[in-house]
């Protein structure tokens, strides 16, 4: 088995030239991407359809970092705002309309605990999966091997150690479930301010407020 195949089974791998040669189309892609007029949204948005293959509707704000690329695969209305990171050495799924704010890192990349067999180059990919409808905020850390259930809020500068249940809001380091996400969550706006009449409207009319 090559260290592809090991990496791509997640499996103890070495990054050899097959695999740094992987890297390296990623990183013209993402050398076009970050260095792109950043008012051409057009543009970024259509290098970020081409970094992450299969998506619809993708927006990614630069800088972005990741490893490969094609290990990422988001559904309809992704975004990614400024300096966010997906260290994708395994498969990193990620939901429809789902929002990462600035410097959210996803990591699924790990090394051996012990010094001389972290020496040895051998490292390890665990996938990570994050379900429908999630925000997670600025700072956020995400570990390999988690998994985020669907319309949850992972709160800022949270560190993502374990799962988080659908429906939550979470929070802390290490990142642990507030409470539950209720209908009476629907009109606010932040903490416990109502969305203004207005607006409110324009969100039943648009079909977003849960009424007929």
């Amino acid at each position: 088995m090559n260290q592809i195949e090991r990496r791509d089974n997640d499996m103890a791998y070495i990054s050899d030239d097959a695999v740094f040669a992987q890297q390296a189309e990623c990183r013209k892609i993402l050398q076009q991407l970050n260095f792109m007029d950043r008012s051409d949204f057009d543009g970024i948005k259509k290098v970020a359809e081409k970094l992450l293959g299969k998506s619809d509707n993708p927006f990614i704000n630069p800088p972005f970092y990741c490893d490969y690329g094609f290990h990422i695969e988001v559904g309809k209305d992704f975004f990614a705002n400024y300096n966010c990171t997906i260290i994708d050495v395994a498969k990193v799924t990620i939901g429809d309309n789902c929002f990462l704010a600035p410097n959210v890192a996803i990591y699924t990349a790990g090394h051996p605990v012990h010094p001389d067999t972290r020496r040895s180059m051998y490292e390890y990919g665990k996938p990570v999966t994050i379900g429908d409808n999630v925000w997670i905020g600025g700072n956020a850390v995400i570990l390999p091997g988690v998994t985020i259930g669907s319309n949850s809020v992972i709160g800022a500068g949270s560190v993502v150690t374990h799962d988080i249940p659908s429906w939550s809001i979470a929070a802390g380091n290490p990142c642990r479930v507030i409470r539950t996400i209720t209908d009476a969550d629907r009109n606010k706006l932040f903490k416990d301010e109502e969305i203004d009449t207005e607006a409110w409207d324009d969100i039943v009319a648009n079909g977003f407020g849960g009424k007929g």
